[in-house]
């Protein structure tokens, strides 16, 4: 039985260092006090030129975005690029920081059930136990009295992460493509939909400081971040990548309590070890089967060590590089994440 691809080990990587960008924004969103939709286009602004600035020095890491990409790629620009930015900003200026950043682990939950549902992503004992575990850290979370206005920034919040989830979704279908486009693409889409509406509505405009602090927290929490979360889900899958994701709300309410924001300390601490515990169960979850590749022609960042890319450079090629290639088919049998490679249903 071969070994897991070492994409596998990569991709955890890069969910973590995802997770890391993206958690350290949320408290100092939270601190900007800047209208939810001034906060969205501003966020998503940084993204898109975060963007542009990496397409300076590096090279495109896929295929080519092309016309049957744009209904997906509109889906994930208006539901993860505006609507949940806004329901974020909205939430969290209602909840606090610490609480707001916790419940951001609504997401993997979402993620890794619609990745189960939609996908038909493999499921085991270790898998349900998970998921049960996040549930009941999110109930800790939400537990206790809270006035009316909290409860509704609890539920934009909630709704935020199942809104990045149906992103999550939709962006699993452009896994081929070259990810620093779909950052571009997306954070176009979002920070001129909600710059419009933020004009139309007459929202506040930020302080100079509050602007830069925005676009910086784009920049990282929204460009870098989706960047690496995009490149982890095509080596690792959406579940996985999600729950490793799942960090991101402990760094950020980290931060915010070195801040000085406070929050139920009991309860945060329980709610972050039972994730700890999730999170572990989910990347240890062994999965294999004797299964068939049907031949395919596509491209991607690969190596050749893989057990799936076998095919003959003219010019000896080594370590990852991307181009289009062709599969013929093959049947094996080996330990093996929901990747690119990967998508037959169970």
């Amino acid at each position: 039985m071969r070994k897991p691809s070492p994409a596998f080990g990569s991709g955890v990587g890069l969910a973590l260092a995802a997770a890391v960008a993206f958690g350290v924004t949320t408290p100092v969103i939270a601190r900007c006090g800047v209208s939810a939709l001034t906060t969205a286009a501003a966020l998503y602004a940084g993204a898109f030129v975060a963007a542009l600035v990496l397409r300076l020095v590096t090279k495109p890491a896929g295929g080519a975005v092309e016309r049957r990409h744009v209904g997906r790629l509109v889906v994930a620009g208006v539901v993860g690029a505006a609507l949940a930015p806004t329901l974020l900003a909205w939430g969290l200026s209602r909840t606090g920081a610490v609480t707001g950043s916790l419940l951001l682990c609504g997401e993997p939950i979402f993620t890794a059930l619609i990745a189960w549902r939609v996908f038909g992503e493999p499921t085991g004992r270790r898998f349900v136990a998970a998921l049960l575990l996040m549930i009941v850290a999110s109930v800790l979370l939400v537990a206790g009295p809270v006035h009316l206005a909290g409860g509704l920034g609890l539920l934009a919040l909630v709704a935020a992460t199942l809104c990045w989830a149906v992103d999550n979704t939709v962006s699993r279908g452009l896994g081929e493509q070259d990810p620093l486009t779909l950052v571009q693409m997306k954070g176009l889409i979002g920070a001129v939909l909600t710059a419009v509406l933020a004009l139309l509505t007459h929202a506040t405009l930020p302080t100079t400081r509050a602007l830069l602090a925005l676009l910086a927290c784009g920049a990282i929490g929204y460009g870098l971040s989706l960047r690496l979360y995009l490149e982890a889900q095509r080596r690792i899958g959406a579940g996985r990548t999600g729950s490793v994701f799942a960090v991101a709300p402990f760094i950020g309410a980290g931060l915010a309590y070195a801040l000085g924001e406070r929050a139920p300390v009991l309860r945060s601490l329980g709610a972050a070890v039972l994730f700890g515990i999730a999170v572990y169960l989910h990347l240890t979850e062994k999965h294999h089967h004797r299964h068939r590749h049907e031949p395919l022609d596509h491209e991607h960042p690969h190596t050749h060590d893989d057990g799936h890319h076998d095919h003959v450079h003219t010019l000896q090629v080594a370590g990852t590089h991307s181009h289009p290639h062709h599969h013929e088919a093959k049947v094996h049998d080996h330990d093996h994440a929901p990747d690119l490679h990967h998508h037959h249903r169970h």
